[in-house]
């Protein structure tokens, strides 16, 4: 029987790989950072021969480092952000950069060059986009096909496939061009409970040439999570790669659905798959709430059916900037260049400091002498949820002229917290399509600390969880490796199995009415942001 299970996990800024053992803890993990290209005009870019060679190299680590052997590895799961990869001829990268570099072939998830067409698009009134909270957004495929298409013909029709990364990452590992049904309904607007693309939708926003090849460049073999792909590890890459050919390889998810399934099925005591929500804070923070039957929330992507958890439909909602808006948004601070190089001596990230600097001086139950009257709406990247709103921009208020440490503490401290008001508006709009939410799941990078899973249930008035596991979304992808290499019967037996629930953090009752008076001024601030973008636009 298979011992181990590889979970590569690859995010905006660098592959991980994890390696764990049948009961879901880890051995071992490596990461290797990955080129990021950034230009003019919300232009975000990537090659993905730096990300395969960013995974090769951080899974022979890995491997090396949990001391086992290759062959010890029954299977392989991916999990990728939903960033646009396209492929010419014999699977070469097909440059998508202004710039011409060969190498830059994909289009990243944060990349906002598309705002055109995703207006337009849902200017179209197509049915489809029911599917997606009634709004596309420029985060989604089809706008960015529709950019290439547009502003890059030769590439667009010399493209020999268009596919996300988790399906880059599994066709390069085992020829399969199978597609996630996650990847292609979450972002493709494929709509799985009816097993099929609509045609129409394609012809009617002007991808017509798409539909013309009955969608061959964009996914005709459509499978679960989990399912095991072709006959597994190919030769070539178990080389690249220093394992053994045949290994298991699943088809993946995206990265936050990877958190979600490390998460929202583990063994615990408080809420079940049904009412507890996963929240991955990474980079971004993504939502995503599981029902038994469909339930349509404006602005909040799907519902998607089997996207995650199979037999159940997926909500999901988030921030498109959420660690990186705190990052963003505390660098701006006079005291952020001294305070940086405190934590560098620490090997802290600026906000890790800052959240133990915050620790230091009371908590989460200090929050109202730490903020003061600092407020903070955190959408540098536009709201994702539930507004659907990408020309969404951040407001601070409350600047004064200070400019030392504890306010720049403050300042982080009212960050944070504007995420998890943030949370409240998608947690309240779901609830009113009758979506039950008791407990939040949390996950990711910039969740692991004390202090922000404490601010999020005393912002939220929910119970907010954490797993036992130290890296949930490599967990999560690892269980798809165990279910395609047949160690559990099925997804939900495999998250029981490999995944449990540990700290709990409650809200406490003593800072509600005050979290209460700062969410109304956080909404307030929003619908101030929004009458001052209509009336400038009103001007011009």
């Amino acid at each position: 029987m298979s011992e181990h299970f590889l979970g590569i996990d690859v995010g905006t800024g660098s592959a991980r790989a994890g390696v764990f053992d049948a009961t879901g803890r880890m051995l071992a993990s490596a990461k290797h950072d990955i080129a990021v290209w950034r230009e003019a005009g919300d232009v975000v870019e990537q090659s993905s021969e730096d990300i395969w060679r960013a995974v090769c190299d951080c899974v022979k680590r890995a491997v090396a480092e949990a001391g086992v052997e290759p062959a010890s590895i029954g299977g392989i799961g991916f999990d990728a952000t939903c960033s646009l990869v396209v492929l010419g001829e014999g699977g070469k990268p097909l440059s998508v950069s202004p710039s011409g570099d060969a190498d830059r072939n994909i289009i990243v998830w944060m990349d906002h060059r598309a705002m055109d067409q995703t207006r337009r698009i849902n200017q179209s009134g197509e049915k489809v986009l029911d599917y997606v909270g009634g709004t596309i957004s420029p985060e989604m495929e089809t706008p960015k096909l529709l950019w290439l298409a547009e502003n890059m013909p030769e590439t667009f029709g010399k493209a020999w496939q268009f596919l996300d990364l988790t399906d880059y990452l599994t066709w390069r590992c085992t020829g399969s061009l199978a597609r996630s049904v996650c990847t292609v309904t979450c972002k493709w607007t494929y709509l799985a409970h009816e097993a099929r693309w609509d045609e129409g939708y394609f012809r009617k926003v002007g991808l017509g040439a798409l539909a013309d090849e009955k969608f061959e460049r964009i996914g005709t073999e459509i499978v679960p999570g989990g399912t095991a792909l072709a006959s597994g590890l190919s030769e070539q890459a178990a080389a690249d790669l220093g394992l053994v050919p045949g290994t298991a390889v699943a088809a993946g998810l995206i990265d936050a659905h990877a958190g979600g399934i490390g998460t929202v099925g583990a063994r615990g005591d408080v809420g079940n798959v049904l009412t507890r929500m996963a929240y991955v804070f990474g980079t971004s923070a993504c939502t995503m709430s599981t029902t038994s039957e469909p339930a349509f929330v404006p602005g909040v992507w799907g519902p998607y059916y089997q996207a995650m958890v199979p037999g159940l439909w997926l909500n999901e909602g988030g921030q498109s900037a959420a660690g990186a808006a705190i990052d963003y948004l505390v660098r701006m601070h006079p005291a952020a260049a001294g305070a940086s190089t405190i934590a560098d001596q620490d090997n802290l990230s600026l906000s890790a400091w800052l959240s133990q600097e915050a620790e230091k001086r009371g908590g989460a139950a200090s929050a109202p002498k730490l903020v003061g009257e600092l407020h903070v709406v955190p959408e540098f990247l536009g709201n994702r949820a539930p507004f659907a709103d990408p020309d969404a921009r951040a407001l601070v208020a409350g600047i004064g002229m200070e400019t030392g440490i504890e306010n720049l503490i403050g300042l982080y401290v009212a960050g944070v917290c504007g995420l998890g008001y943030g949370a409240k508006q998608i947690v309240r709009a779901q609830q009113s399509k009758g979506i039950p939410t008791d407990t939040i799941v949390v996950s990711g990078g910039a969740g692991q600390s004390p202090l922000v899973r404490q601010l999020l249930a005393d912002t939220t008035g929910l119970t907010v969880a954490a797993s036992t596991s130290p890296e949930p979304v490599l967990l999560g992808s690892a269980i798809l490796g165990a279910v395609a290499a047949g160690r559990c019967k099925d997804t939900a037996e495999a998250m029981s199995s490999m995944s449990e629930l540990g700290e709990i953090y409650r809200p406490q009752a003593a800072l509600a009415d005050w979290h209460e008076r700062r969410f109304r001024a956080f909404e307030l601030l929003q619908s101030a942001g929004r009458a001052i973008r209509e009336t400038g636009s009103q001007s011009q």
